[in-house]
C-alpha cells in the first residue's frame, strides 16, 4: 500500500492563488480589522462636535479634532509594546487573538455608547476607543509579522505577499468607510460604529476558528532562551511591565471619568508633540554617543533622522483627512449626485480607491526608470511626495477661498478634495513605502526594530500635529479655512525645498564606503 502523502507545510502549500492558505486567513482578518478602524475613524469627529439634539457631544471642533489625532496616534505608538509584548511572552497568534478580542469590545462599547444615558454613555464611547487602541497594539504588528513567517525564504515571493496583504488593507478601508459612513451619517451614529464593531467580529471569528487550520504552528510560540531560568525572567519582566501600564491607564481613566482630573485634548496633544519629539532626538543623540556605530553606520542613521523629520511633515499634513478635510467635505461641499446626497465620510473612501488603482502603476514606474537609468534616491521620492501633498493642499486653498467668497452660501465640487486626495495618494505612495524600505536598508542591523520604532514615531507625530490643525475649519469661522490649508501647504514646499537642497548630500551619506 502507497503511505498517504504528508500534508504540505503552511509556508510550502500553494492554495491562495499561489501563495499560503495562511496568507488567505491573514488577509481576510487584516481586512476586517481595516474595515473596522477607517470605518470608525472619520465618523469621530463628525459625532463628538455633533450638537446633542442630534446625537453627538457637542464638543467644540478643535477638542474633537485634537481626541482623532490623539487617539489616531497612540494606535501608532501601542504598535511599540505590542511587538514587544508578542515577541517576549504572548507569542504571535495569541497577541493577534487577543488583540483582535480588545477591538471587538472596543466597538461594541463604542456601538452601545448610544444606549447607555449622557455620562454612562460617554464613558462606553471613551472606554472603547482605549480598547481599541490597546487591541490594535497588539494585532497590527504582529499580523504583519506572521505574513513574513509564511515566506521563511524570502526573495519575490515574500514581497508579493505582502503586495496582497496591502490589498487587503485598502479594500477594508474603502469598504468600511462606505457602510459605516452611510449607516453613521444617514441612519444613527451608533448604526455606524456598531458596523464597524459587526466587521471587526467577523475577523475574530474567523481566526478564531481557523488559525489552527490555516496557519499551523506559525506564530504559535515565543523564541525562547535555551536556559529556561532566563527565560522565565524575561517572561516575568514583559507580564510585569503589562500589568503595571494597564494598572496605571485605569486608574488615569477612573480619575478623569470620575472628574478628579481634567484633560484638556489640546493641551495633552501639543504635550505629546513635544514629548515624541524629544524622545527621538534623545534616541537619536545616545544612538550616536554611546550605539557604538561606525562612521558608515552614524551616516545612515543620520539619514534616518533627516527621514523621519520629513515624514513626521508629511504625515500632519496627509492625516487631516479624517479632521479638517473631513470637515470641509460635510459643510462646504455640494455631495449631491444623481438626485442622491452622498454621505460625507464616503470622500474619505477615494484614498484607498486610488492606492487600490495606482499602486501597480506607480511601482510600474520606478521599475521602468530604473531599466533606463534615471532610477530616484530615496531622498528624491521623500521630496517627491511633499511636493505632491503641498499640492494636493494648495488646490484645496483655492476651493476653499470660494466659499469664503461666498459667504458660506455656496458649496463647491466634490472634485477638488477628489484631486486633492489623488495627489496626496501618489504622494503617500512616493514617501510611504520607501520610507519603509530606507528603514531596513539604512538601519545598523542590531537597531533595525528600533528604526521601525522610529517610523511608527513619526506617524504618531503626524497624526497629533493634524489632529490640533484639522479642528479650524468651522462655518462661523470661516476665514480660518483657507489659512489651515494654506498654512499646510506651505509647510510642505518649505519642507520640499529643504528636503530637494539635501538630496545630494543625503545619497551621498547613504553610500558605504
Amino acid at each position: 500500500m502507497t503511505p498517504p502523502a504528508a500534508a504540505p507545510r503552511p509556508t510550502d502549500d500553494r492554495a491562495f492563488f499561489g501563495h499560503p492558505r495562511g496568507l488567505g486567513l491573514l488577509f481576510a482578518t487584516e481586512m476586517w480589522e481595516r474595515f473596522s478602524y477607517y470605518g470608525l475613524r472619520p465618523l469621530l469627529v463628525l459625532f463628538m462636535s455633533a450638537a446633542l439634539a442630534d446625537g453627538g457631544f457637542g464638543f467644540e471642533r478643535t477638542q474633537a479634532s485634537a481626541i482623532v489625532g490623539i487617539y489616531a496616534a497612540c494606535v501608532y505608538l501601542a504598535s511599540l509594546p505590542g511587538g514587544w509584548i508578542a515577541d517576549r511572552w504572548l507569542g504571535l497568534r495569541r497577541a493577534v487573538l487577543i488583540g483582535a478580542v480588545l477591538i471587538t469590545g472596543g466597538h461594541l462599547a463604542i456601538g452601545l455608547s448610544g444606549f447607555a444615558g449622557a455620562g454612562a454613555g460617554t464613558l462606553c464611547f471613551f472606554l472603547g476607543l482605549v480598547l481599541i487602541v490597546l487591541g490594535t497594539g497588539l494585532l497590527k504588528p504582529n499580523i504583519s509579522a506572521m505574513v513574513g513567517d509564511l515566506y521563511p525564504e524570502g526573495g519575490a515571493r515574500k514581497d508579493a505577499g505582502f503586495s496582497i496583504f496591502y490589498m487587503g488593507i485598502n479594500t477594508g478601508a474603502f469598504v468600511g468607510q462606505l457602510v459605516t459612513g452611510y449607516l453613521g451619517e444617514r441612519v444613527g451614529w451608533h448604526w455606524g460604529f456598531g458596523a464597524a464593531g459587526v466587521g471587526m467580529a467577523f475577523g475574530l471569528l474567523m481566526f478564531w476558528g481557523l488559525d489552527g487550520k490555516m496557519l499551523g504552528p506559525i506564530g504559535a510560540d515565543v523564541v525562547r532562551d535555551p536556559d529556561p531560568a532566563v527565560q522565565a525572567r524575561r517572561t516575568a519582566t514583559v507580564r510585569n511591565a503589562t500589568w503595571v501600564g494597564l494598572a496605571v491607564l485605569a486608574l488615569v481613566f477612573a480619575l478623569a471619568a470620575s472628574g478628579a482630573v481634567t484633560l484638556d485634548p489640546q493641551a495633552i496633544g501639543g504635550a505629546m508633540t513635544a514629548v515624541l519629539v524629544g524622545l527621538a532626538v534623545a534616541f537619536f543623540a545616545w544612538l550616536f554617543a554611546f550605539g557604538g556605530l561606525t562612521t558608515d553606520e552614524k551616516k545612515r542613521s543620520a539619514v534616518i533622522f533627516v527621514l523621519f523629520v520629513f515624514a513626521a511633515v508629511f504625515w500632519a499634513a496627509f492625516e487631516q483627512a479624517p479632521t479638517s478635510l473631513q470637515l470641509f467635505a460635510k459643510d462646504f461641499t455640494d455631495l449631491t449626485l444623481l438626485g442622491f446626497e452622498v454621505p460625507a465620510t464616503w470622500l474619505q473612501s477615494v484614498n484607498s480607491a486610488f492606492i487600490i488603482a495606482c499602486a501597480p502603476a506607480v511601482g510600474a514606474v520606478w521599475v521602468w526608470m530604473a531599466s533606463r537609468g534615471w532610477e530616484l534616491s530615496s531622498p528624491a521620492k521623500f521630496t517627491l511626495g511633499l511636493a505632491l501633498a503641498g499640492l494636493g493642499f494648495l488646490i484645496m486653498v483655492s476651493a476653499a477661498n470660494a466659499v469664503v467668497a461666498s459667504g458660506g452660501a455656496v458649496k463647491v465640487s466634490p472634485w477638488w478634495l477628489i484631486i486633492s486626495y489623488l495627489l496626496q495618494t501618489l504622494g503617500e505612495l512616493s514617501l510611504s513605502p520607501v520610507g519603509l524600505s530606507s528603514m531596513t536598508t539604512l538601519s545598523p542591523r542590531r537597531y533595525v526594530g528600533q528604526m521601525m520604532g522610529i517610523w511608527f514615531l513619526a506617524a504618531s507625530v503626524g497624526n497629533l500635529v493634524a489632529g490640533l490643525v484639522g479642528g479650524h475649519v468651522d462655518p462661523s469661522k470661516l476665514e480660518q479655512t483657507p489659512a489651515v490649508f494654506m498654512g499646510t501647504a506651505v509647510a510642505l514646499f518649505v519642507a520640499t525645498a529643504v528636503l530637494g537642497a539635501l538630496i545630494i548630500p543625503i545619497r551621498r551619506m547613504m553610500q558605504p564606503r
